[in-house]
């Protein structure tokens, strides 16, 4: 059968990305994490007085799904909110959401290795810029 479609270049990348995380899910599956969770643990733990609004833009989601997002964190016991002045509240890590972050960097690490191992070693290096350059402006 023909297919068309292969010749695409979008329609490749659109496979690749859904191929990698599905996998990447899989992986994350047995600490009870998901891609947006482990995405949230690691820019508040890296911007220690973060709010909600900022962790939104951030990754790109909306403020309604941003609400069950903080809400799984939290009810998890893995961040908390302090006040940071008069109205705003700062995103961060608990004990539990460290040492969490902490198992979700070894999946990371051990996943980046492989999906790295998967790209002909001649390509490698232009990985990551070739697909910053189809998002960042």
């Amino acid at each position: 059968m023909n297919d068309p479609l292969l010749d695409l270049p979008g329609y490749a990348l659109r496979r690749a990305a859904g191929a990698m995380m599905a996998e990447f899910s899989r992986r994350l599956e047995p600490l009870g994490l998901r891609y947006a969770d482990v995405s949230a643990l690691l820019l508040i733990g890296a911007n220690p007085t973060l709010t909600a609004s900022q962790l939104g833009r951030m990754l790109d989601i909306q403020r309604a799904n941003m609400v069950p997002l903080l809400g799984r964190l939290t009810d998890a016991g893995l961040i908390t909110r302090r006040p940071l002045d008069g109205k705003s509240h700062g995103l961060h890590l608990t004990a539990a959401g460290e040492a969490k972050l902490a198992e979700a960097r070894r999946v990371i690490e051990q996943f980046e290795s492989w999906l790295i191992a998967k790209i002909p070693a001649a390509h490698r290096d232009h990985l990551k810029p070739a697909l910053d350059a189809l998002w960042r402006d």
